[in-house]
């Protein structure tokens, strides 16, 4: 797929201190596109008043380069024991998305240029460790792979990773381009995980992400590059054919992986859910989505969410683990939820 670019670029004033920013500024200087310079990423504005799909869409074109201040890692649990930021939202369209739910009118892309100093606080909280090992995922709050050829950072955590006895890196990624990151001397330290979904639910539900074959081929070439491999099959959905529809993804990924027999290979499966919030943003946002929102329907989890009642919830997971160990036997199925 074609990868991103901006229509517009807002640079913080500080991320010029750093060399990626400088790097940047010049590379959309000489591509003519617009650059704005502004005092914080966390306080960006559009130029005029919009409905909330107009907002969504210029969150969505606009990219802001600045300096990650926090650097105290959060919990994020189940995937991993702290995230790792190093960018924020992605250029993507997913409907159902969590993360557009919660950066809510300030979904545009962040990418942050004080990498150096964002790997010091990895080593600090490995450290916290004392000697056991720490997990980090990188796609918690954005898609680096969306973004890497902008920034190669995700290039440069990798080689970080590579060195660290006690530390491990786990990335997500609906996008493909991955050819870049092949090569790299990782020592098995970061683990790449593509998010994958039936073909109903990439068409109607995924805009501007690679398509499955897309994904299916770039994880075959990481898988052949030496990086351990999963999948997360998220959102699952329950809709006329699933079962089957959900029966061909699994059984066009083995036959297009290289070693779908390896047995460092994992799942993690998570159901489809919403919240009132998120279900009022989408409805805004794609009036005329085909994503089932009726709070009645559902199940209330608690904190606001909701999720399949408890009978299709079992459904879902039995079909989804019984298939995945039909045709990966030796791989692991690492939670549902």
């Amino acid at each position: 797929m074609k990868k991103f670019e901006p229509k517009r670029v807002l640079i913080e004033h500080d991320a010029l201190n750093y060399k990626l920013a400088q790097e940047l500024e010049k590379k959309f200087k000489d591509t003519g596109i617009p650059i704005d310079y502004i005092e914080s990423h966390n306080r960006v504005r559009a130029e005029k008043e919009m409905n909330p799909i107009e907002l969504f869409n210029w969150n969505k074109e606009t990219l802001v380069i600045g300096v990650k201040k926090t650097l105290n890692f959060k919990s994020c649990q189940p995937s991993a024991d702290y995230r790792l930021v190093t960018s924020t939202s992605c250029p993507a369209k997913c409907e159902y998305c969590y993360l557009a739910k919660n950066l809510g009118s300030a979904a545009y892309l962040r990418i942050y240029v004080n990498l150096k100093e964002i790997l010091k606080a990895v080593k600090k909280h490995i450290r916290k460790g004392r000697g056991e090992i720490i997990t980090f995922e990188a796609s918690s709050s954005s898609d680096p792979v969306a973004v890497e050829h902008l920034t190669g950072s995700l290039a440069k955590i990798i080689k970080y990773f590579a060195k660290q006895d006690r530390g491990r890196l786990r990335v997500v990624t609906k996008f493909s381009n991955v050819d870049s990151l092949l090569d790299i001397k990782h020592n098995n330290h970061t683990r790449f995980r593509f998010s994958l979904n039936s073909s109903y639910v990439i068409k109607n539900f995924e805009h501007l992400t690679s398509t499955l074959d897309e994904r299916i081929t770039a994880a075959s070439k990481i898988q052949q590059a030496g990086y351990p491999l999963g999948f997360i099959l998220a959102p699952l959905m329950i809709y006329d054919g699933w079962q089957e529809d959900y029966l061909d993804l699994l059984t066009e990924l083995k036959a297009r992986l290289v070693n779908p027999a390896a047995s460092n290979l994992t799942f993690e499966l998570i159901m489809h859910r919403f919240s009132t919030r998120s279900k009022n943003l989408i409805e805004n946002r794609f009036p005329n989505t085909k994503l089932k929102l009726d709070k009645e329907k559902y199940h209330h989890k608690g904190f606001g969410k909701y999720v399949y009642p408890p009978q299709q919830a079992e459904e879902l997971k039995e079909y989804l683990t019984k298939k995945i160990n039909e045709f990966f036997p030796q791989a692991e199925v690492e939670y549902f939820t």
